[in-house]
């Protein structure tokens, strides 16, 4: 995985990303065909306890990212046709690290610490050794009691709660947004930026358009999906950049002779008449 839009184009369309395919990292062909399995079948999420735990500080992903690609991966996330995970505290970016605890007597707590250090020596970042003594023991109460959360940060970090709040409510009741299943198609805009178009019964379609890195001058337009329909301007109906999020505020795209998307951002356009835009 290299966090090209393709991937997320890809994974959209069709759910897993290796169907078959070989797999470098294990040597070997991974996964099965799941074309045939209704999108609301295939689970996502940015983060879960496994790649949280197996890493140094068990820091997560809005800790290793910056805001802006944080609120952008999770309107990819809450808004592709998949059934979204949210880890625990994600939904307001809990700042409690997780780390990997268990319970076990003095002889099996020894061994899972040294096969834990062993496992982890596959990333080469951990395998240096003065890393490797560095690594939280998983039978320390502490490497427990740290991974706890603190729920007084649901109020302290009301800007991300409201970025999840109004996510799932356009998931879940927009007309086109909340169709199950839905029809949808992407595309690539550049090595940064991608589009998802979900198609609408009526023609009036919705447009999400995610650019994760600088701002985008997108001129010419020729991918066909960036049309609006007939008779219709595309506007905006949600940004990740709203200041109620922490955001900037979203400038206009311009749609007209060229596109101009602004870095870090996702975008949910919807279709207005042509005489509602002044």
């Amino acid at each position: 995985y290299r966090g090209a839009p393709q991937e997320f184009v890809s994974s959209a369309r069709h759910g897993f990303l290796y169907q078959g395919q070989w797999y470098c990292w294990q040597q070997q062909r991974r996964g099965t065909p799941s074309l045939d399995l209704r999108p609301s079948a295939v689970v996502n999420f940015l983060q879960n306890h496994d790649q949280i735990a197996n890493s140094g500080r068990g820091l997560r992903c809005h800790a290793l990212s910056s805001a802006g690609t944080y609120r952008a991966m999770t309107a990819v996330l809450l808004l592709s046709p998949a059934t979204p995970m949210l880890f625990q505290g994600q939904d307001f970016a809990s700042s409690s690290p997780f780390f990997y605890f268990a319970d076990h007597n003095e002889e099996l707590a020894q061994l899972v610490q040294e096969g834990r250090r062993d496992f982890m020596k596959q990333f080469r970042s951990l395998s240096l050794p003065l890393v490797q003594e560095k690594l939280p023991d998983p039978g320390n109460p502490d490497s427990f009691e740290r991974s706890r959360l603190n729920w007084k940060e649901v109020d302290r970090h009301a800007e991300v709660v409201a970025l999840h709040r109004d996510l799932l409510k356009l998931r879940r009741t927009d007309p086109v947004l909340s169709l199950r299943p839905c029809q949808l198609d992407g595309a690539v805009l550049s090595d940064d930026a991608l589009l998802l178009r979900y198609f609408a019964p009526d023609g009036l379609d919705r447009l999400l358009v995610v650019n994760f890195g600088p701002d985008l001058h997108f001129s010419p337009a020729p991918e066909p999906l960036l049309a609006p329909p007939a008779g219709w301007v595309w506007d905006t109906l949600w940004s990740s950049e709203d200041f109620e999020y922490g955001g900037s505020g979203t400038p206009p795209l311009g749609l007209e002779n060229k596109w101009d998307i602004q870095g870090q951002t996702a975008v949910v356009l919807h279709p207005v008449p042509i005489d509602r835009i002044s």
